[in-house]
């Protein structure tokens, strides 16, 4: 099969393009899309083969990436109501980036002290938070002025608004994680409990979600309140009855309560599996970090692999030399990791981090400041690099068969290398230069490829000859990917 064949049948073409073995433009086509993402193809499974990545409908591995930002489904912002997040221009910034997947955030407070944050942003003002699952009828007046909760009553503008995000989202290919609760809010602003509609003077039943707990209303997400339970799991069924049909849905428990959260998040996770049975689709369910300030209520990640969860996002801590951060360890497949720098640093992240989670066979995602409107001190262009990246590695990912590939450090010297061994070899070079790669099991030569990690750029190197171990050199300066490819059979 001649080269050209081979790229053809492998996505790897573009047509009108010359590939040459002496060098030059090599037509992956990454600094811009040659189509549109058009729809999903869900529901997503985890791969039965390669428990390191997700499955579509049709069998197909998928690999995630993609930025979320904490008003994506509730407004947040000065005025009561605050002023309305535009979600179809946050679409359009995905799709620019080339994002396949989205946190769609849920605050569970009326109120946001962007004052708790000074870390991360400027500002001072004191946010409110809208719509909320449940209606505000009265009779009274809430802690925040404006009428009590029915907590027998959901609010069809909350699930509504959801339902119409999660279709639009699945329009253009991108899949959406669905965060059921919060927890970062409770624990760390200060008087949140005050806002909470579980607050016995914010709801008309004169429900006490935090009854014999310490007034700061943790014990919401715990199993020690059967009426709080019940009211819950009837929230989340109300959920899952609003977008069961959509392919493009995957469930989050909670965003960052502490440890004393692990048995009402499994549990769940159980409850959202065993509801689902009967539904005509069942949607994957994760678990985020369960992180605290007190460390003595912060969580672990052996509590997360440990879980009933189909994919869970770790914090930086792990075993021996790695770090999820800086040196993310190969993932072994038994569980779908999605890697979030909200988890890592809050608010951080690199291209560097980006293409070491996915050659360990990751899938990244970045807290995004967006806009700054909520938190975020950087200008909003300067975290371009980070997203760019990600937009990279997935269409680098839609272009490769991930069914088969394993993280392998033993095969490059750089220690970053995702592999088919024989058949394909994505290697990350994270200080450029030169790299020696284990052809070992290539029994013929492999097209080359040098992409620029953060423009996007391919270049098309001289084959190699595979037997044996090869060094390479990237012809560009600073760090580099390196792709090698094998004949396929068509």
């Amino acid at each position: 099969m001649n080269r050209r064949r081979f790229l053809q049948q492998t996505g790897l073409w573009a047509a009108g393009a010359a590939w040459t073995s002496g060098g030059g433009s090599f037509p992956l086509a990454f600094g811009a899309d040659s189509s549109a993402q058009t729809g999903t193809t869900g529901p997503l499974r985890v791969h039965p083969q390669n428990g390191r990545y997700f499955a579509d409908a049709t069998g197909r591995a998928v690999y995630v990436t993609g930025t979320h930002t904490w008003n994506n489904l509730s407004d947040i912002g000065v005025g009561d109501p605050p002023a309305a997040f535009d979600f179809p221009q946050y679409l359009d910034f995905l799709q620019q980036h080339h994002h396949n997947f989205i946190r769609l955030w849920r605050w569970e407070l009326t109120r946001w002290d962007a004052r708790a944050t000074p870390q991360w942003t400027s500002h001072t003002e004191m946010y409110a938070v809208a719509p909320h699952p449940w209606k505000r009828t009265g009779p009274g007046s809430a802690l925040d002025g404006q009428p009590k909760y029915d907590l027998h009553q959901f609010d069809p503008a909350y699930f509504d608004r959801l339902r119409q995000r999660v279709r639009a989202a699945q329009a253009l290919g991108i899949y959406v994680g669905i965060m059921l609760f919060e927890g970062w809010g409770l624990q760390h602003l200060p008087e949140a409990w005050k806002s909470h509609p579980f607050h016995p003077s914010n709801n008309i039943q004169g429900l006490d979600g935090d009854a014999g707990g310490d007034g700061r209303g943790l014990v919401t997400h715990t199993l020690k309140l059967p009426a709080v339970t019940r009211l819950q799991e009837s929230y989340v069924r109300h959920v899952i009855d609003t977008v069961n049909d959509l392919d493009n849905v995957l469930y989050e428990i909670i965003n960052e309560s502490g440890a004393y959260s692990i048995e009402w998040q499994y549990h769940l996770i159980r409850f959202i599996k065993a509801y689902q049975q009967d539904k005509p689709q069942q949607h994957l369910v994760g678990m985020t970090f369960p992180y605290s300030r007190d460390a003595k209520q912060r969580g672990t990640n052996a509590q997360l692999f440990a879980s009933p969860a189909d994919w869970i996002s770790p914090n930086p801590d792990a075993p021996g030399k790695y770090d999820y951060r800086t040196n993310p360890p190969p993932a072994d497949g038994s569980k779908v990791i999605v890697s979030d720098t909200d988890h890592l640093w809050g608010i951080g992240g690199n291209p560097d981090w980006v293409w070491k989670t996915f050659v360990r066979g990751h899938h990244p995602i970045f807290m995004d400041p967006y806009d700054n409107r909520v938190l975020g001190k950087s200008p909003p262009e300067s975290w371009n690099p980070v997203r760019d990246s990600m937009g990279h590695t997935l269409r680098l990912a839609e272009r490769l068969d991930l069914a088969p590939l394993t993280p392998r450090e033993d095969l490059a010297s750089t220690g970053y290398c995702l592999t088919d061994p024989g058949r394909q070899y994505v290697v990350y070079l994270p200080e450029g230069g030169r790299v020696e790669v284990d052809l070992s099991a290539a029994t013929e030569p492999l097209a080359v490829v040098w992409i620029a990690p953060v423009a996007g750029a391919s270049t098309a190197g001289k084959p190699v000859a595979g037997g044996a171990k090869r060094t390479l050199q990237a012809p560009f300066s600073g760090p580099a990917v390196l792709l090698l490819l094998g004949k396929q059979e068509p």
